[in-house]
């Protein structure tokens, strides 16, 4: 591969690893914990992922971005939007994850469970 495909195949995977709140590094320095990349049989870049209690913070604010202000001013429907998105990723299952979700959308976490227990969107 050329440094221009290697180029490239690191401009292809970057908006998944952002996504992710991950970053790209150099393979020499990935860790066990680091997932490398290899292309036509050569490790290309290494991804080095998010611990989980920064993945809920990267979704929350890619949300914020999304909607474009902050997710406490989101009305009702959009908040509920928000936690069924963030269901939907696992966000849930993170140890203090109602917690976290419920001051980012500025509501009890009653309100989340109500939320949560919703069995149609929009309801």
């Amino acid at each position: 591969m050329t440094e221009s495909s290697d180029r490239r195949f690191r401009a292809a995977v970057q908006p998944l690893v952002d996504a992710m709140g991950g970053r790209l590094i150099e393979p020499a320095e990935a860790g066990h914990d680091d997932v490398v990349l290899r292309w036509e049989g050569r490790e290309v870049v290494a991804v080095r992922l998010p611990h989980l209690a920064e993945s809920l913070e990267h979704l929350l604010a890619e949300l914020e971005r999304r909607h474009g202000m902050p997710l406490a001013q989101l009305d009702r429907k959009a908040k509920q939007s928000v936690v069924r998105s963030l269901e939907q990723r696992g966000a849930f299952r993170l140890r203090h994850g109602v917690e976290t979700v419920a001051e980012a959308l500025g509501v009890s976490r009653f309100t989340i469970y109500n939320y949560l227990n919703r069995t149609e969107p929009g309801a």
